[in-house]
């Protein structure tokens, strides 16, 4: 137990105190966490996730080990990186859009895109996935609605995870794309009525207000844990910073409101992979970057220590792995 020289005197748990500060123990390899995370899976718990990257890291780490991965869609390669074919997942106005599409009435203005071009329909809404013929992407989100929902209605605990905060939104209803990426753009679609912009706090946390409310209404058992990506920015489309800068925006932003979201519900959890990733590993002297062409993602050791992390503090009834000090 760790004691100030301030007055009042203050003692603080291990757990409270930066490792290695003053005459505390220096970081050894085990994030430090309170005794009571209030919340226990096991193999048989039915987890789903969605999100930005790191959430497909999550999931191949879930099945690896041999858990209840919720799986639906296996056919289609959106599915790859989350529960069901929502691909990746990176802003919190588009993980909205799944709970309101899934549940509920969500008919934006414009549905799909046309590439000029090659003809080829697009789904705006979901990273580049694509149709030859408009009958073909109708019959496919419909079937995807229903995977959506057998999904998230199964789910026993949902792990989000937070990417970032810029989004391009349509002006007319305001509904947000993906991105702006695919045939439909690289061919010359019409992106007037698109807008770029950068959501804030209040938004991210109205967002995942609405998320909670829909899963309330229609899985009120469902836990969720919360968690922003460590997975940099690769390219920022904001013209008043750079990319550094503008990655480091989204992740306090999103932080921020994962806090406050944790605060307001029982049933929401927040673990800390950015905080793993970004402070604790250079803390111990290890880089957490990939090297090569993508060196804005988490490397392997990192995945590898982040998840040894959830295993430990979230299934205590799995047997422990020691922590390889060398990944």
């Amino acid at each position: 137990m760790a004691r100030s020289e301030m007055h009042p005197v203050h003692r603080f748990k291990p757990w409270q105190v930066w490792p290695g500060s003053f005459d505390n123990p220096p970081a050894d390899g085990n994030f430090p966490s309170r005794p009571d995370l209030g919340l226990d899976i096991t193999r048989a718990t039915r987890i789903a996730s969605m999100g930005s990257c790191f959430a497909r890291e999550i999931k191949r780490r879930l099945l690896q080990r041999g858990f209840n991965y919720i799986a639906e869609e296996t056919h289609h390669p959106a599915a790859v990186h989350a529960s069901a074919a929502w691909e990746r997942v990176y802003s919190t106005s588009c993980m909205r859009q799944i709970f309101e599409y899934t549940f509920e009435h969500w008919a934006p203005e414009m549905r799909w895109w046309r590439a000029p071009a090659s003809g080829r329909v697009q789904d705006p809404y979901r990273r580049t996935i694509l149709y030859d013929t408009l009958a073909e992407a109708e019959a496919d989100f419909a079937r995807h609605r229903v995977h959506s929902r057998r999904a998230l209605n199964r789910a026993e605990v949902l792990i989000l995870t937070l990417g970032l905060t810029e989004v391009w939104q349509d002006r007319t209803d305001g509904s947000v794309i993906s991105l702006p990426a695919g045939p439909y753009v690289n061919e010359g679609g019409d992106m007037r009525r698109y807008e770029f912009r950068v959501s804030r706090y209040p938004e991210n946390l109205a967002n995942l207000e609405r998320i909670h409310a829909i899963m309330a209404k229609h899985n009120p058992g469902c836990r969720i844990i919360v968690t922003v990506s460590p997975v940099n920015l690769w390219a920022t489309f904001r013209k008043d910073a750079d990319v550094i800068s503008a990655s480091c925006n989204s992740k306090a932003t999103l932080r921020a409101a994962a806090d406050e979201f944790v605060a307001r519900h029982p049933n929401v959890f927040y673990f800390p992979a950015f905080e793993m990733a970004t402070i604790y590993q250079p803390l111990t002297g290890k880089t957490q970057f990939e090297e090569g062409r993508e060196n804005f993602h988490v490397n392997k050791q990192t995945v590898k220590f982040i998840m040894n992390h959830f295993f430990r503090w979230y299934a205590p009834s799995e047997p422990l792995e020691p922590f390889d000090t060398q990944a």
